[in-house]
């Protein structure tokens, strides 16, 4: 009977005896660039995290704006608590900006009416008049100043109160009992803040228009009588003009509506008022700007 032979010692670096596998090149860089993002990790998170809440307040802002007109179509979404809601606020927004908007829209046709007038018959352009403050007054001036004062003192106070609904868990108390907030309090505020422009905006053109007349004619810079006055204002304006400068001042309305209660409704439970409402400000400002940018490049 022979003997077995002794077992074999396994070889340290792997059980058949083999050599243990060198670091490729390709393993190397693979920690390299490893190493290499860990490093701007955070700088790359934080620029992640500020592209992230600016896209998505601006989606926000499409997906409500799109429900906001298709739930009007509706009838059953305008019941008793929504139409109450939206007369109180459009009570708020026109007679609220009225003082405002009269004096804003003075001090405007002072400016601009008075002294377009004047270096115009003083160029021997005075034919142009009309067709200047179409172009400058009306299309151009008219609906930044209106957005800037529905922002100022009817959008802050929506946003406020929307905010603080939610900070105080009144929000989450309606959503309790079946109410949704956005048919509530989003949509007829939108509505009112719609119709509000549309009146406002009017009013500020011809304000400004005549109060310019008023000082200009009193200088002798304009001769003619009002109404020829305002037949030549509106012979200078083209059929676009008809169409633009109105859906200028709804869709700034609906905008600064919109995007308060939007602003409102998202806030968190770090926000206070400190940071609600320098934000929702300046979103309504750039709101209005862009509004105003695009039909610029359009028309």
């Amino acid at each position: 009977m022979t003997d077995a032979p002794p077992p074999t010692t396994p070889q340290a670096g792997g059980g058949n005896g083999a050599a243990p596998p060198e670091a490729t090149p390709h393993a190397e860089e693979d920690n390299r660039f490893v190493q290499l993002l860990g490093r701007f990790a955070p700088w790359l998170a934080s620029i992640g995290r500020l592209t992230r809440h600016q896209v998505r307040f601006t989606l926000l802002l499409i997906g409500a704006g799109w429900g906001t007109l298709r739930e009007s179509l509706r009838p059953n979404s305008w019941r008793r608590p929504v139409r109450y809601e939206f007369r109180a606020t459009l009570r708020q927004v026109v007679g609220g900006g009225f003082l405002s908007i009269v004096i804003t829209a003075t001090l405007a046709g002072l400016m601009v009416v008075s002294q377009a007038a004047y270096w115009l018959g003083y160029a021997g352009m005075a034919q142009m008049t009309g067709s200047i403050l179409v172009s400058v007054l009306v299309r151009e001036i008219s609906p930044i100043l209106v957005g800037i004062i529905l922002m100022g003192r009817s959008g802050m106070l929506s946003l406020t109160e929307i905010g603080m609904l939610v900070l105080g868990g009144e929000v989450r108390s309606l959503q309790v009992r079946g109410i949704d907030p956005f048919l509530a309090l989003v949509m007829p505020r939108t509505f009112a803040f719609t119709v509000g422009g549309f009146t406002l905006g009017m009013i500020f053109s011809v304000v400004s228009l005549l109060m310019g007349f008023v000082v200009a004619h009193a200088n002798g810079v304009i001769t003619s009588s009002v109404w020829t006055f305002f037949f030549n204002v509106l012979a200078a304006m083209t059929t676009w003009d008809y169409l633009v400068i109105p859906l200028k001042f709804v869709l700034v309305g609906f905008f600064v509506g919109l995007g308060a209660c939007i602003s409102g409704l998202t806030v968190s439970s770090n926000d206070t008022m400190a940071t609600i409402m320098p934000r929702g400000f300046a979103r309504g400002i750039m709101l209005v700007l862009v509004v105003n940018i695009l039909f610029m490049l359009d028309f």
